[in-house]
């Protein structure tokens, strides 16, 4: 039997390894015909020999890749088997060689990258390899023909429902239970792929065209009653790009596992949600949805409006749907997008104000706080002003894994033409600020020892005279307590 090894490259913190579900789909389309071997980059410090020798005889090596601290492992560890075993094909998918296929390419570590949707097209490519045939024939690759880079069309988006259910049995699913603020064993799920919207600061849009690909809600539920039935799960994360599109699968959904006695987060938008009737509020209340991630991203419509954040996204909407949730028991969990040019001052300004206001509103709002970097969208109006300002993308993969890059996919500190040194501080410290004086309810420590309250009284003068500068004994009481952050930690 052909062996595939697919590869997961280390992303996470010591400690927090995610279940690969992009590996698990991968596997699924090609399992039990070929000899699937998965190796997590999370669980092993040093993964280069355990792929190696899993490679002996293999037909190909698949790497999932996103921006960030895992496109620098791949890179590592792609450059060790490459130099070991410089016959194995090497193929790239996901977030970061859908969007800079070319840089993969020409790197000399990257023979094929899978773009968008993949499981179908990296099937195709396996059989291809095996057997012979055209790679004008796969769809959705990018490859080199004589040194040049070739693109065939992307392959028709396939319904969820008619691709095969994970094969869990790959993975030790022991190692991958979590245990957080959602529950003692927390599994991971995506009941649906991409998104109907076209927001100009999402990477999402190019991947999957403006569509929604959803598990049907029967679909869904079976899998949360495996995952709890078979592997003790008391806890769901659904890691859709947005989980709540369709009110009644929503619906549907809810009443199909509120038996089970579960605790669920998953990712939405604020107008969809504050479409939906009170009796699927109700539903999603007693089917025990705990936390929703939603984007806020900005204080200022006219910022979102530049942002095409598409829908009555307005920053009315977000007051309405934190309101709504107080009333249902659920935490809002609200992202913004900082720092907009061309004026990031006058931006990060009116999303303070915002924020505040939403936590007078309902103060068991989470926040995260992200700083604006760009997505290659041509045509919309923040990258096109991005690139007016003199942003440019590096064009070699060396360039894309140095320390300035690395920390600009991560959202953080990121050196742009137009955010200085004043902008990330005032960002920053009002972050020190009122992390401090409004705790995370996911740090779970916080909750029952005593430091919540030395936290919010160091800091309850600064908030609320709005004064944020220097916040030096804040976070000082950080590196002391250590306490939980979910912009750079999650859960």
């Amino acid at each position: 039997m052909p062996k595939i090894v697919l590869f997961n490259p280390r992303s996470t913190a010591p400690g927090k390894q995610r279940l690969p579900l992009s590996l698990l789909a991968l596997a699924s389309v090609v399992h039990p015909d070929y000899e699937v071997v998965i190796i997590d980059g999370n669980l092993t410090p040093s993964p280069a020999p355990d792929i190696l020798a899993a490679a002996e005889g293999a037909l190909l090596l698949g790497v999932t890749v996103m921006p960030g601290p895992q496109l620098k492992a791949a890179v590592e560890t792609c450059r060790a088997v490459r130099a070991a075993k410089p016959d194995l094909p090497v193929v790239w998918g996901g977030y970061f060689p859908s969007h800079h296929a070319d840089v993969c390419l020409t790197s000399g570590l990257v023979d094929y990258c899978v773009e968008g949707q993949g499981e179908a097209p990296f099937r195709k490519l396996a059989d291809t390899l095996r057997t012979g045939g055209s790679l004008a024939d796969v769809p959705s690759l990018h490859y080199l023909e004589n040194g040049t880079p070739r693109q065939t069309p992307r392959a028709p988006f396939v319904q969820l429902n008619n691709l095969p259910r994970y094969p869990y049995d790959l993975v030790d699913m022991e190692r991958y239970a979590q245990r957080h603020y959602m529950g003692q064993r927390c599994y991971p799920h995506h009941s649906s792929w991409g998104c109907p919207f076209a927001c100009g600061f999402c990477a999402i849009v190019k991947l999957a065209n403006q569509r929604w690909l959803a598990e049907s809600a029967a679909r869904t539920a079976d899998t949360v009653r495996l995952l709890h039935d078979r592997y003790r799960a008391d806890s769901i994360e659904f890691h859709d790009m947005d989980f709540f599109v369709s009110e009644a699968r929503t619906a549907e959904f809810t009443e199909r596992i509120t038996d089970l006695n579960m605790a669920w987060w998953a990712l939405g938008r604020a107008d969809t949600l504050m479409g939906y009737s009170e009796a699927t509020f109700e539903k999603m209340r007693r089917s025990g949805v705990k936390m929703i991630f939603m984007g806020a991203e900005s204080g200022s419509d006219e910022v979102l409006e530049r942002m095409n954040k598409g829908g009555k996204s307005g920053t009315e909407i977000t007051l309405g749907i934190v309101q709504r949730m107080a009333k249902y028991g659920i935490v809002p969990e609200l992202s913004f997008v900082l720092g907009n040019p061309p004026d990031p001052m006058a931006d990060i300004e009116a999303s303070i104000t915002f924020i505040r206001k939403l936590k007078r509103i309902n103060p068991a709002i989470e926040l995260i706080l992200y700083i604006y970097t760009p997505v290659p969208q041509p045509g919309t109006e923040l990258y096109d002003q991005a690139v007016r300002m003199g942003f440019r993308f590096p064009e070699t993969l060396d360039d894309w894994v140095n320390d300035d890059w690395t920390t600009y996919a991560l959202r953080r500190n990121p050196d742009l033409p137009w955010f200085n040194e004043r902008a990330r501080r005032k960002v920053r410290n009002f972050e020190t600020v009122i992390n401090a004086y409004y705790p995370t309810v996911t740090d779970m420590r916080l909750q029952r020892g005593p430091f919540k309250a030395l936290l919010k009284a160091l800091s309850g003068w600064r908030y609320r005279l709005n004064f944020y500068e220097w916040p030096l004994e804040l976070k000082a009481l950080q590196r002391l307590i250590h306490y939980r952050r979910p912009e750079t930690t999650g859960f």
